[in-house]
C-alpha cells in the first residue's frame, strides 16, 4: 500500500442506508460499505466497526465528513449540535451523530444535511459547476433540498427544508406527511407514492399514471424555487428520479407553469437549469468529502 496521509472517513447517512467510505482528496474510494438504516444503535455501531477495520488495514484518518438526512441541529452553540432532531424516521429523533462518531473514533467530525453536501459536491465537480445559485433536490425515501450560494452551503434559522414546501396536490390525492397536509415530500417521495398508490414506487413502470401527478407537483416545486431563489441549476437526484423520462415531464410542466414569465439569459433554457446529477449516485458521498475540504 502506497503511503498516503490524506485519507478521510465519509458517510452519506440516508433514511434507507448509510454509505460509509474511506476516500482520498482526489475522490478515490479506497473502501466502501453500505449499512441498512435500522435502529441507531445497530446502524451506527456497524459504521464504527467498518471504520475501525479500515484503520487496522492502514488507512489512518483523523477527520470525518457526514452528509445526513435530517432535520439536523447545526447550531454550534447548541448542546445538541450535530444531532438529528425531530424526524418521521422511527427511532432516529434526537440521535447525536457528531458526538457518537467523535467519541467512538476519536476524530474531528464535520456535518451538514445530505442535500446541502450534495449541492456542494455538484457545485465543485458535477452538474452545477460555475452556478452562483445551485440547488440539489433528492427525491427518494423522502424529499430534501440543499442550497449553495457562491460556493457555500446555506444555513440560517436551521437549514433549508425544501421538501416541506406546500403545493397543490393532484386531483383526488392527499398528502401523506405526518406534519403537513400537502407538502412536496408527502406527495412525491417514494414513501408517499407507495402509500398513495398502494404499491411500491419501484414497481410502477415508466408509463404508470402516478408520474403525471408527480411531474405536476415537482413542477410547482421547481417554479417556486426558480422565482424565489433565481437558481441557475436545480439538480434532481434520488432513486425516484432514476425513472426514464421523468425529468422531461417535469421540465414540460415547469415550462407551462412559468408561462414565459422568467426571461432566461441568451442561450439558456429550462433543459440547462433542471438537470440530473453530474456525479450520478455519488453526490451525497462526495458531498461529505466536499464539506471536509471546505473546512480546511
Amino acid at each position: 500500500m502506497a503511503a498516503n496521509n490524506s485519507y478521510f472517513a465519509v458517510i452519506e447517512a440516508g433514511g434507507t442506508k448509510f454509505n460509509c467510505a474511506i476516500v482520498t482528496d482526489e475522490r478515490q474510494i479506497i473502501a466502501e460499505l453500505r449499512v441498512p438504516t435500522t435502529t441507531p444503535d445497530e446502524t451506527l455501531s456497524a459504521c464504527v466497526a467498518f471504520f475501525r477495520q479500515q484503520r487496522e488495514a492502514g488507512y489512518a484518518f483523523t477527520r470525518m465528513g457526514i452528509a445526513s438526512f435530517g432535520p439536523l441541529d447545526l447550531n454550534r452553540a447548541s448542546p445538541q449540535f450535530g444531532s438529528i432532531t425531530k424526524t418521521p424516521k422511527p427511532h432516529w429523533s434526537h440521535t447525536p451523530l457528531t458526538d457518537y462518531f467523535t467519541d467512538a473514533l476519536q476524530c474531528e467530525v464535520v456535518i451538514d444535511t445530505d442535500v446541502n453536501a450534495a449541492a456542494l459536491a455538484e457545485y465543485q465537480w458535477g452538474a452545477a459547476q460555475q452556478a452562483r445559485v445551485a440547488v440539489y433536490v433528492t427525491i427518494g425515501t423522502g424529499v430534501g433540498g440543499g442550497l449553495v450560494v457562491n460556493g457555500a452551503p446555506v444555513q440560517g434559522l436551521v437549514h433549508p427544508e425544501m421538501g416541506h414546501m406546500l403545493v397543490t396536490p393532484p386531483a383526488g390525492q392527499a398528502g401523506t406527511c405526518p406534519f403537513h397536509a400537502n407538502c412536496v415530500e408527502g406527495l412525491v417521495s417514494g414513501t408517499a407514492l407507495g402509500k398513495i398508490w398502494q404499491q411500491p414506487a419501484h414497481t410502477f413502470g415508466d408509463t404508470h399514471p402516478a408520474w403525471d401527478g408527480f411531474a405536476q407537483v415537482v413542477a410547482q416545486f421547481s417554479h417556486n424555487l426558480l422565482v424565489t431563489l433565481s437558481a441557475e441549476k436545480i439538480v434532481f437526484g434520488g432513486g425516484v428520479m432514476e425513472t426514464p423520462g421523468l425529468l422531461d415531464k417535469i421540465i414540460a410542466q415547469t415550462r407551462q407553469s412559468l408561462n414565459d414569465y422568467i426571461v432566461f439569459p441568451a442561450g439558456t433554457s429550462l433543459e440547462d437549469i433542471l438537470v440530473l446529477p453530474g456525479l450520478g449516485t455519488r453526490s451525497g458521498l462526495f458531498g461529505a468529502l466536499a464539506l471536509l475540504q471546505a473546512g480546511q
